[in-house]
């Protein structure tokens, strides 16, 4: 099976990278630069972001059309976005798909085990639904069809339980920054942290003030708070702390 791969970021790289230890022909190709000369493949996986996706389908719809390019109509087209829906690859190509691995990638450190991601698909035709099983369970045994419903609000919770959780460690650097404290002192407390929602609910494992309600803490962190930004961030979500609990 010969797979290409649209887009040279975090998610193509990353794929690139363990599509290649499983042994599967792999190739990245420039989202910008190379879709003039996409090679021929069974499978045309776009990894680029979601506003670019659907010029970037265009591009290849058009490349189709050419005579010379009769095995890009007859390949399968997966995105791997977790909020565009599926139509956006368009009437053309007869075989479709949706791949959304749900996990955090960057390019500074590939991914070689991808056994405990899971992976969530869609497909226009059963039979597409059955090869991108397939595809997927080259990597990881954890597959799960799912609906564009469900794909793009597991997306939107894993923006909170990811990208904004990774805010608040940079607010939590920077709180540090006039102290003579490092910022991997926090790096227990935050293992710790993740570890016990693998056993307790997020509702049962929260501590601290806010669910204490200990309003004299509480006034003395917003006193220390340095802008009014991260004072309003902390004054929302005590409240919704207390409201929680």
């Amino acid at each position: 099976m010969n797979i290409v791969l649209i887009g040279q970021g975090n998610v193509a790289t990353n794929l690139h990278h363990a599509f290649a230890l499983k042994g599967l022909r792999t190739q990245m190709v420039s989202s910008r630069e190379g879709l003039d000369s996409l090679p021929a493949a069974n499978v045309y996986i776009y990894a680029v972001r979601d506003e670019a996706l659907p010029q970037v389908v265009q591009r290849v719809v058009e490349e189709s059309q050419k005579p010379t390019k009769p095995y890009l109509r007859a390949a399968l087209h997966l995105h791997t976005s977790g909020t565009m829906p599926l139509a956006v690859l368009g009437d053309v190509f007869p075989h479709a798909g949706v791949m959304y691995f749900f996990q955090t990638f960057t390019k500074a450190k590939p991914i070689d085990d991808f056994s405990a991601i899971p992976v969530f698909v869609e497909g226009k035709q059963i039979d597409d639904l059955s090869a991108i099983f397939t595809l997927a369970q080259t990597l990881t045994p954890r597959v799960y069809e799912t609906t564009q419903h469900d794909r793009e609000r597991l997306h939107v919770a894993g923006v909170f339980a990811n990208n904004f959780t990774n805010q608040m460690y940079a607010i939590a650097a920077d709180i540090l920054k006039d102290t003579h404290i490092p910022f991997q002192v926090l790096l227990p407390l935050i293992d710790q942290t993740a570890e016990k929602v693998h056993h307790l609910s997020p509702h049962d494992a929260q501590t601290g003030p806010a669910k204490r309600r200990d309003e004299q803490v509480m006034n003395h962190h917003l006193a220390l708070l340095k802008t009014p930004d991260q004072q309003q961030l902390y004054t929302l979500l005590s409240k919704m702390i207390i409201q929680s609990h």
